[in-house]
């Protein structure tokens, strides 16, 4: 059953509530009533056709191991068979390398069903999808990923007597009432064809996917259903005016959003039980139709889900919670306070090619920041929520080889590194390196106060000061999404400082966003117009990172893909 999951390192435990939520889940559901749940337009003759055809079998979580020791002992705490025999899952494992644009074969995805009892000792499993992630492996950005989003989280019911006109029956049903074909595979390994669905918009449970399993090969029918899959997913022309609409009311959005931090209604709820609006109002300190009315809002955003119980969160919602790791309710705060103010002034922007929040607030934010320390903070705080891009830098050939160099400690520099999290990150997962962080005097007690607590804080130096301090005679040098600050006069200043500061044999890593060369859609597009409305600095292409680098007596080797649509590329001198 999906549960809160934010960090890139979630620890077991995160993993063994969602397999103690799932096994619970099963062990309660009668099949006409959670049938009538997921469908809830099924009326009584069609309802009971329906149970008669297929029955309650089983949740599926997707759970990401350490070990195949630890997932034993998770199952066992959990009351599952901690010796359930395993299967490869294909179908999971192809929707896993096509969502995360990996190989296939990298992924080593398997499926066990620890058998559980229903309500009246019904036999029934929790179908366990594993994918083995040892620490400091190049899957844990996938896995922080999956377990926000629960794509594998799902109900299935086995069909009683799959014969081919059973199946269409049954497929037909489903899309009569709003749900939508979602995949579906044929599984050699155990000879089985699966049919998954998208639940309709009105169901009444937290999943949001559905699988009707069917004993045996029916691959013609499956073909069908893939085919229904291929239409549905084809754009639907909207009219233009609606098209419209719905762009101009995006500001709803941003403050719907800012309003469910500020109001701090996700530590108020959980992913499990739902919250009526009068607990929830009284929770918060809300009006409770006021409340209602922006809950129903989330809704359709997919921020909570409704059900008989009242509200839930989803895993979207759970990442609105501060106290959650990776929380990003300080980017709410950020983007629906100072950041939304300025936008309303873009038109300046655009006209005079000063940035709308220097003309609104009257200084460039770096400044505004330094005299308005709380927003600083909160700035700070909003640049950490991102930290899951910087999950697999670790792994980076670069770092990896810094740290596994004979001889002395190799030494990592984090320019304008905030508080400390990707260098935290580096100097965790390689205990060999050293690290030194520059940054502004204000931002540097916040940083020696998250590092203290870390294995990390012993090996790491602080050092206060800008751009034109940049330590000499490192190893690795690190520039994370700084230079989309600047303009380019700024930018090759920065970059000039890191050359000068860099030994002839040391390394430049650069993360940021690349503007695609075709103009395809891109978060580097919508982040080029957010850094010219609030910064005065831009996106830009790899070619015209090269040139910059160029300019400055260095070269662009490669670069990279790393979460949330960054790259990290990779610099050294001419």
């Amino acid at each position: 059953m999906p549960a809160t999951s934010t960090a890139d390192d979630v620890v077991d435990d995160d993993d063994a509530a969602r397999l103690r939520a799932t096994a619970g889940f099963v062990r309660e559901q009668d099949t006409s009533v959670l049938l009538s749940r997921v469908l809830p337009g099924l009326d009584g003759p069609e309802l009971r056709a329906l149970t008669d055809q297929c029955r309650f079998a089983h949740a599926a979580v997707l759970v990401f191991p350490p070990d195949e020791e630890t997932l034993r002992a998770e199952l066992a705490g959990c009351g599952l068979a901690g010796d359930a025999p395993a299967q490869p899952s294909v179908v999971v494992r192809q929707r896993l390398a096509d969502r995360h644009g990996c190989p296939a074969a990298d992924l080593d995805v398997r499926i066990l069903r620890p058998v559980v009892r229903g309500p009246a000792g019904e036999h029934r499993a929790v179908e366990v999808f594993a994918l083995t992630v040892p620490p400091g492996s190049g899957l844990s950005s996938i896995a922080a990923r999956e377990r926000r989003l629960e794509h594998e989280a799902h109900l299935a019911f086995d069909v009683l007597r799959p014969d081919p006109l059973v199946l269409r029956g049954l497929l037909a049903t489903f899309l009569r009432h709003d749900a939508a074909a979602d995949g579906g595979g044929y599984n050699p390994h155990e000879d089985g064809t699966v049919f998954y669905f998208t639940a309709p918009a009105g169901t009444k449970t937290v999943y949001r996917r559905v699988e009707l399993y069917a004993g045996g090969d029916h691959r013609d029918v499956l073909k069908e259903h893939l085919g229904r899959e291929a239409v549905a997913r084809r754009p639907v022309e909207a009219e233009p005016a609606e098209v419209l609409l719905r762009l101009l009311t995006g500001a709803w959005t941003t403050q719907a959003l800012a309003a469910c931090a500020r109001l701090r209604l996700p530590e108020a709820m959980n992913r499990h039980t739902g919250v009526g609006t009068a607990a929830l109002a009284q929770a918060v300190g809300a009006h409770p139709q006021s409340l209602a009315t922006l809950l129903r809002y989330l809704a359709m955003l997919g921020v909570v889900s409704e059900g008989p119980d009242g509200f839930r969160l989803t895993g979207v919602g759970a990442l609105l919670d501060a106290s959650a790791p990776a929380s990003m309710h300080p980017l709410a705060l950020m983007y629906g306070g100072p950041f939304y103010q300025s936008f309303a002034h873009l038109d300046h922007t655009v006209r005079t090619g000063q940035p709308a929040f220097e003309h609104l607030y009257g200084e460039n934010h770096f400044d505004h920041f330094v005299r308005h320390p709380d927003l600083a903070a909160l700035f700070d705080r909003s640049m950490a929520s991102s930290s899951a891009i910087f999950g697999p830098l670790p792994a980076h050939p670069v770092l990896t080889a810094a740290a596994a160099a004979p001889g002395r400690p190799r030494t990592v520099v984090d320019i304008a590194g905030g508080t400390g999290e990707l260098l935290a990150l580096v100097l965790d997962a390689h205990p060999a390196l050293r690290g030194i962080l520059l940054e502004r005097p204000q931002v540097l007690a916040a940083a020696r106060a998250r590092l203290a607590v870390t294995d990390a804080g012993s090996r790491c130096r602080y050092q206060a000061g800008d751009f034109a301090d940049v330590p000499p005679g490192a190893d690795v040098y690190v520039l994370s999404r700084v230079l989309h600050d600047w303009d380019d006069e700024r930018c090759r200043s920065i970059l000039r400082h890191c050359a000068d500061a860099m030994p002839s044999d040391a390394d430049l890593l650069i993360v940021e966003r690349l503007l695609p060369e075709d103009g395809t859609p891109s978060l580097a597009t919508a982040w080029d117009l957010h850094m010219m409305c609030n910064t005065g600095g831009r996106e830009r292409t790899a070619a015209h990172y090269a040139r910059l680098l160029t300019d400055c007596g260095l070269g662009l080797v490669g670069h990279e893909p790393l979460p949330l649509g960054a790259r990290v590329l990779h610099a050294r001198r001419s």
